[in-house]
């Protein structure tokens, strides 16, 4: 196959590539990288355009020989960061370990790794992204436990509960401002927290329906004074 001018431009910048990468361990190089007085960066970022290489898939091929990643599926910057952590780790044992602060070719690869591994960010990685992390022994840390709410501790409720039970309060309250239990039925008794009871329809209830009454609620009526609620059968 003969060559064209093309061709030969190619090869000048895929030399200047290898050279980038012997350096750099990665072809996604920044757009202002240079090597063999060569745009390298630029060079490489024009030929990740869709379809730039549809017509030379030989150019491609070669690019691949040379680093298989060079044109990843996700950011440029996160693949630079990769490779230098690869290079890194390579020869060590166990999970990866590189601390924040940590530089090269001016990228903080602690910093970026520590990222990494943070759960929210591992999940929102692509599988390619998460297999080369697990392939240099990068896993995510635990997801912290969500906090438990404590619920404001509050007074415990001194008020009556159930419909009985406030109208019993009602009768302590009136028999203790007025001395007696004869309560007029159309009277209305107004609790501390505000709850209204209708007394004597309450009492006069009750006694119609005293056959029906436990016996600690008629107890607790004629505890009070009701001798309706201690003589059994009485009107």
């Amino acid at each position: 196959m003969a060559w064209t001018a093309a061709d030969a431009r190619f090869q000048e910048n895929l030399a200047a590539a290898r050279v980038y990468f012997a350096e750099h361990w990665t072809l996604c190089a920044p757009r202002s990288a240079a090597a063999l007085d060569k745009p390298i960066g630029q060079w490489l970022s024009n030929l990740r355009r869709p379809g730039a290489l549809a017509e030379h898939p030989e150019w491609e091929a070669a690019l691949l020989a040379v680093d298989e990643d060079w044109n990843p599926s996700w950011p440029t910057e996160w693949q630079r960061h990769y490779a230098t952590l690869r290079e890194l780790v390579r020869d060590e044992e166990g999970p990866a370990e590189v601390l924040p602060g940590f530089t090269v070719h001016g990228m903080d690869v602690g910093k970026w790794l520590a990222r990494q591994r943070k759960p929210e960010v591992w999940a929102a990685l692509a599988d390619g992204q998460r297999e080369r992390l697990e392939a240099v022994g990068v896993t995510p840390l635990a997801a912290s436990p969500a906090p438990v709410e404590q619920a404001a501790p509050t007074e415990p409720s001194t008020a009556p509960v159930s419909a009985f039970e406030r109208g019993v309060a009602a009768l302590v309250q009136y028999k203790a401002r007025t001395g007696s239990v004869a309560v007029p039925r159309a009277h209305v008794e107004a609790l501390p927290d505000g709850t209204e009871v209708k007394l004597g329809v309450f009492l006069s209830n009750s006694k119609s329906r005293r056959a029906k009454l436990t016996v600690d609620k008629l107890a607790a009526l004629a505890g009070l004074g009701l001798e309706w609620a201690a003589t059994e059968g009485a009107a």
